[in-house]
Formats: structure tokens, sequence, C-alpha cells
């Protein structure tokens, strides 16, 4: 399991900063395919009309992993840059401090000022 803290002092590329700033971390989502990009005018093209299935349809998947990559973004200038690490099942950004103070209590009733 790899976890990885919110944000991160390293070096900024930006035109203003060119200098080690804390980045604010995000891990990379791919965005919702275009229905306009050619290759997909091109492929419902194809599909369209009688015929069945045009294209071959990918069924050899042999990675059960993904490599991560970590959106970070400068919080003076507000560049961003990408940051491939490597492959891992389980990824989460690191809690904040906050959260991991409020632990719950133990056996506490309900109405009642108690604890058991």
């Amino acid at each position: 399991m790899v976890n990885v803290p919110k944000s991160r002092r390293t070096f900024c590329k930006g035109k203003k900063c060119k200098k080690h700033t804390v980045h604010k971390v995000t891990q990379y989502k791919a965005g919702k395919a275009s229905l306009y990009a050619q290759g997909k005018r091109r492929y419902d093209r194809k599909q369209s009309g009688y015929g069945g299935q045009s294209k071959p349809v990918f069924r050899k998947k042999a990675k059960t992993t993904r490599k991560i990559v970590l959106r970070m973004e400068c919080t003076e200038c507000k560049y961003r840059k990408q940051l491939p690490i490597k492959r891992c099942k389980h990824f989460e950004l690191a809690r904040s401090e906050m959260k991991d103070l409020k632990l719950p209590l133990k056996g506490r009733l309900k109405g009642t000022g108690t604890i058991m």
C-alpha cells in the first residue's frame, strides 16, 4: 500500500517561481472521452448500419495494477506538473493530522455521560 502526503516541497518550473515551493498533491484522473475526436467519429461511422462489431474487442488483459500518476500544483503560481510513480495495487493520499487526533471513544453509552 502506498501512502502519499497531500503536500510536498519540490522544485517549480513555472516562469514566476523557478525555486522549491510547496505543491498540493492529487491523483491524476483521465478526462471524459470526447464524442467529436477523429477516432471516435471514425469508429461510430464504421459501427453504424448492419454487420455487427467491426473492430476487434480486446480481451487479453494481463496487468493487475496501474502506474500511479501524481498531479502536483504549486501553491504560489498554480503551475501544474505530473509525476508518475511505480505500480501499486492500493494507493491513498495521506489523511490530515487533525483527523488522526479525533479518535473514537470505545464503549461510550448513549444518553449518559459515563464511559465503560
